[in-house]
């Protein structure tokens, strides 16, 4: 088993404001005849005792940081969240942005440990456009890198039979070019579940192993999108949690270069409704949207930008096509209560991990990682590990 590394269990504590009694008793630790509970604790903290695997799930809890943190080489710096675009709503709950903290810290943990494993087996090769582009380029020119690095066949990737395919293959072209793409939408339950208008998605900028997190609250047929958007950020050099309200500059920028990426301008020129009735253009507006396997809101959007269509219009449509995407949520949701088998838990956790579990996977049996590393990586338990990696990778 890794052995943990102490000086990260008292900044744990310490970070989490809470006195070497106070944390002590909350994690039920017993006087014994030799030391007391504050003794005991102390001596984990000084490396002169190791805690059981039991205990360190305590901490993990108490002082809300992932298990992973625990076996860091030393405490994650300052600003977890790197850069927040954000514009968030008035009604943005604390309890839920604590939420996206800690599911940022558990990213954080996680890319650093992928990190630091890959530079030990001299895997660790510097991917180039990783900060090699700028905002002064301009959207065209960013765009242009955007397709080169994915190496991306708009043709290939809108004859995909559904937007959930279409996600699927532009993920395994950022996968093949060195960026691993989770989706995560909350902390392991649905009763942590982060809104979108908290978290879209999350780019975490780093030439060996960049991380893109994506939030799978929000409608499939945005995943693409918001992939485009956070590998901006990565070509910028920048990390940083994105939402849903893009009105600050760089959040503008990486709208308009994901835009030029999926739809370019000079293509989506072609495009003109040709009946204002509401129902004809929502109509007109989702077929087109699922030819070029882009968002109906995302179409009905740059044609209000264009002055095709009013704002009043446009919102309509805005409200028309999220309440479409819920009631199909929902639909899905009753559908999948009532249908028998279908795919398991693990084959799940596989599709939400994408290509780390094939690298940890890799890492395992070359002994690279132990088992117990590997859960901690995936989010599994150690014996569950081995499930992970035998699970199909169909969904």
């Amino acid at each position: 088993m890794p052995k943990i590394n102490h000086i990260i269990l008292s900044w744990a504590r310490e970070t989490s404001r809470l006195e070497v009694a106070q944390a002590a008793a909350k994690l039920q630790i017993a006087d014994g005849k030799a030391a007391t509970a504050e003794e005991k604790l102390l001596a984990y903290e000084s490396g002169d005792k190791q805690p059981s695997r039991a205990m360190l799930l305590k901490m993990a809890k108490l002082y809300r940081r992932p298990l992973l943190t625990f076996y860091l080489d030393r405490p994650p710096g300052i600003g977890d969240r790197g850069e927040d675009f954000r514009t968030l709503p008035d009604t943005l709950e604390e309890q839920e942005d604590s939420y996206v903290d800690a599911l940022i810290r558990e990213i954080r943990a996680c890319q650093s440990t992928v990190r630091e494993t890959l530079v030990d087996e001299d895997e660790d090769i510097r991917l180039a456009f990783v900060g090699g582009s700028a905002v002064e380029q301009g959207v065209s020119r960013v765009a242009r890198t955007l397709r080169e690095t994915l190496r991306l066949d708009l043709d290939d990737y809108r004859s995909q039979p559904s937007h959930d395919e279409a996600f699927k293959f532009l993920r395994s072209q950022a996968e093949a070019a060195g960026i691993f793409v989770l989706l995560r939408g909350n902390l392991g339950s649905f009763h942590t579940n982060i809104s979108v208008a908290s978290f879209r998605g999350f780019a975490l900028a780093d030439e060996i192993a960049p991380f893109i997190v994506i939030n799978d609250q929000d409608a499939k047929s945005a995943w693409s999108f918001t992939l485009l958007h956070e590998l901006t950020h990565i070509v910028l050099g920048q990390t940083g949690i994105s939402g849903a309200y893009a009105e600050r500059r760089i959040e503008k920028f990486c709208n308009d270069v994901a835009s030029e990426v999926l739809l370019p301008d000079a293509e989506f020129a072609g495009f003109t409704l040709s009946s204002s009735e509401p129902e004809d253009m929502q109509a007109e507006i989702s077929r087109y949207a699922f030819a070029q396997k882009v968002s109906s809101a995302h179409v009905s959007y740059r044609l209000f930008r264009r002055g095709d269509i009013a704002r009043e219009p446009w919102e309509q449509l805005r409200a028309f096509f999220k309440q479409q995407w819920i009631a199909q949520r929902e639909k899905d949701k009753k559908k999948n209560r009532e249908q028998e088998g279908g795919p398991s838990y693990y084959v799940l956790r596989r599709y939400k991990l994408g290509a780390l579990v094939s690298l940890v996977e890799r890492l395992t049996y070359s002994g690279a990682l132990t088992t117990t590393k590997a859960g901690m990586l995936l989010g599994v338990k150690p014996i569950k590990v081995h499930n992970l990696f035998s699970a199909g990778q169909a969904v």
